[in-house]
Formats: structure tokens, C-alpha cells, sequence
């Protein structure tokens, strides 16, 4: 599987937010089947930790892009970083929530900063990427999204919304490029146990919470099962059953979960 796999997504793998959690176990496990990797973030000094694990356990080659996804010139600098290379696969795993608290509670920078990152930055980054791919006819672009897609939730206002345009952007595009051979999946998530989610000061529960490590491995084995593949047994249960309810019964339920969440927090 993984000639054939780095046949259609390979030499060069694009992951933007790999510094840890999911992006990281993403940049390793793509490592395994011999994907060089560009491995885009914030954080310079878990960047290269990342890098030099990928390089040392498999021998692939590493280049990390210290950058912030939301500035307005950033599709120039990782077209700068990645000139040259041959872009087979991007996956666009940033994006995650740091706060639980209404959409008034929040300064309105906090806002346009979570739509500047969510929606503008995979936009972009699939427009600079997919021509390449589709003329070389083949490749694939992940976009890891969350359940939070679902609906509009209490205390998730513009985290929801912009998770929900990840999802149908990422539906449109499948449908525009696969008949180019290249793949394209939204992998909406449930709740995992990662750094961030640890800094907030949520503990790891096992029979809540996926691990990293598995939430990568089910992403990378499905990316040619798009336009929408949600991640986890129990995830995909919950989300084939809240598609069949009424919209304002569904908001309603995921606003009270929300909400009693953030209460528990502030508590």
C-alpha cells in the first residue's frame, strides 16, 4: 500500500498546523509511507521536533515553514517555501478552538481572526495547490474539521460556522476536482485529547475522547473516501442520527451541551 499510496499523493506532503496533536501524528504517520513532508506553524521549536523525529525515524525530507495562517501574505510565503516541489497531498489541520464563551464575550478580532484561519487560509492554500495536482491528475487536499459543522451551537457561534463552511467548501471542491483524480475529504472530528484541549484543562477520557494517534491513521486511510468522512465509530453514529433532526431541535441540544461545558469550565 504504500508505493501506491505515495504514488498518488506523493513526493511532497503539505501540513499546515503539524507542531503537535493530530498535525503532528499526521506528519509522522505520512513520514511511514515515505511522503517528504513541509510542515507549516507557529511554533518554531515543536516545528523542528516534529521534523526531526519524521527525518530520523524514516528518512524522508523535512522542511518546516514557521508561520502564522492568518496574515494576509501567507499564501506567498508557503508558495515561496514550497517552490519547486512537488505538492501531492495538503492537509489543513489548523483551526482548532481555544475558548468557550459567547460571540459577544469575545472581541470581534478573536472572530475575524477564527474566519481568517478557517475559512481564508484553506481556501487559499487548496487554490494555490490544486491546479498542479489536477494537472498532474492526481493528488489529495484534507481538511480536518469538527462535528461542531453540524449546527449552531451556544459558546461556538463562529467556531461552528466556520467548521460548517469547511465542510460544504470541502464537499464543492470534491466535486470539481474528482473528476481530475484528485481526492478531496472533509474529516470532521469529535472530541480529541490534544495539547490544546489539555491547555483548556479538559482531562483525557478514554471513552469520550479519541487519541491523536488514531484520529491521524483513520484520516490518512480515507482520504480517497471523501467528500465527507467523519472520523470514529461513535462520531459517525451521532452524526447520522443529527442529520435526521429538525434544525432548531439540533441547535437546541448542542447549545445546552455547550453551554453546560462552559459552565463546568468557568466553575
Amino acid at each position: 500500500m504504500t508505493a501506491e499510496f505515495t504514488a498518488r499523493y506523493g513526493p511532497w506532503a503539505v501540513i499546515a498546523g503539524a507542531s503537535e496533536g493530530i498535525g503532528a501524528a499526521v506528519a509522522d504517520q505520512l513520514a511511514s509511507h515515505g511522503l517528504n513532508l513541509v510542515l507549516i506553524a507557529r511554533n518554531g521549536t515543536l516545528l523542528d521536533q516534529v521534523a526531526t523525529a519524521a527525518r530520523d525515524r524514516y528518512g524522508v525530507q523535512v522542511h518546516t515553514l514557521v508561520q502564522d495562517l492568518t496574515v494576509p501574505d501567507m499564501v506567498t510565503r508557503v508558495a515561496a517555501a514550497t517552490d519547486g516541489l512537488d505538492v501531492g497531498l495538503l492537509v489543513y489541520n489548523a483551526g482548532a478552538s481555544d475558548r468557550t464563551a459567547t460571540f459577544l464575550e469575545n472581541e470581534l478580532d478573536y472572530s475575524l481572526n477564527q474566519i481568517a484561519l478557517d475559512c481564508i487560509g484553506p481556501t487559499a492554500l487548496a487554490r494555490h495547490f490544486g491546479p498542479p495536482m489536477c494537472g498532474r491528475g492526481h493528488g489529495g487536499i484534507v481538511i480536518v474539521a469538527s462535528l461542531a459543522c453540524l449546527a449552531g451551537s451556544a459558546t461556538l457561534a463562529v467556531y461552528s460556522a466556520v467548521k460548517a463552511f469547511q465542510h460544504t467548501f470541502a464537499e464543492g471542491l470534491w466535486a470539481e476536482l474528482r473528476p481530475h483524480g484528485v481526492d478531496v475529504c472533509c474529516t470532521p472530528l469529535g472530541m480529541t485529547y490534544t495539547p490544546a484541549l489539555a491547555r483548556m484543562g479538559v482531562e483525557y477520557d478514554p471513552h469520550t475522547q479519541m487519541r491523536s494517534e488514531d484520529v491521524a491513521a483513520e484520516i490518512i486511510a480515507n482520504i480517497g473516501n471523501g467528500p465527507t468522512y467523519v472520523v470514529g465509530d461513535d462520531n459517525r453514529a451521532v452524526a447520522s442520527q443529527v442529520w435526521t433532526i429538525d434544525r432548531r431541535t439540533l441547535v437546541e441540544m448542542i447549545s445546552a451541551a455547550s453551554t453546560d461545558f462552559a459552565a463546568k469550565r468557568k466553575g
